[in-house]
């Protein structure tokens, strides 16, 4: 069974494969299939995961799970949040204010005095400091808050990529990041370096080699890798 064809239907309580279920059980919600075939569904006892037959892949219910993303799940339990595996078993000893999810192998946490840092599989810290907010990486990269409310970009050892520091910042996306400053949006390369000089009030990422913007009087503009805008 191929796991992206299995849809959740439009009530969100059960399961679909090629316009058919794919058991007959109905749920109070479901949330998607992940690899390696599991998803995350509540009933009236709690939330679990189940298989792609419907049945529990391990006995305990949880007040809160979520999917499965490099075999481990966050799960929520007595106001605390941690990771399971595929056994339901806790993936380490630490118990969380709130967790993420597992990507690229690396999770967000946020501990109970209210700081953001990240782990690895095994809940070991990936780097000793803390801060006011972590994202999640991508191209192994993420972004960070600082005290002071500004955001820049750390490597898979908690390093700082370019030592560069905006308003608001995104992870990268084929090369290229969402940033801001005081006069608006723009796009950064790897080096923190703006690619134009332009600012905008709306980006999105770039998607092909072209981001769609929109511009402090209201147009709305595609503008590719070199800044040139073309007007909608």
């Amino acid at each position: 069974m191929n796991l992206q064809k299995i849809e959740i239907a439009h009530t969100r309580n059960y399961f679909v494969y090629q316009g058919k279920r794919i058991f007959e059980k109905d749920f109070l919600e479901v949330l998607e299939f992940q690899h390696p075939g599991v998803a995350a569904v509540k009933t009236e006892t709690g939330w679990f995961h189940i298989d792609t037959t419907g049945s529990a892949i391990y006995n305990h219910v949880y007040e809160r799970t979520f999917g499965f993303y490099c075999d481990r799940a966050a799960v929520q339990e007595k106001n605390t949040s941690f990771h399971i595996d595929l056994d339901g078993l806790a993936a380490y000893k630490e118990k969380y204010f709130w967790c993420g999810n597992y990507q690229e192998g690396i999770s967000v946490v946020k501990d109970f005095n209210q700081n953001y840092f990240h782990i690895d599989l095994e809940g070991n810290r990936i780097y000793r400091e803390k801060y006011k907010y972590t994202g999640d990486f991508k191209e192994a990269i993420a972004c960070i808050c600082l005290d002071n409310g500004y955001f820049t970009h750390i490597d898979r050892k908690g390093v700082y990529l370019h030592g560069k520091f905006f308003r608001l910042l995104d992870v990268y996306h084929k090369g290229f990041a969402r940033a801001m400053d005081e006069k608006g949006w723009f796009h950064i390369d790897r080096n923190g370096n703006q690619i134009y000089t332009e600012r905008y009030s709306i980006i999105e990422p770039f998607y092909n080699g072209f981001a769609f913007c929109v511009r402090s009087d209201g147009k709305k503009i595609i503008l590719n890798e070199e800044g040139k805008e073309k007007i909608l």
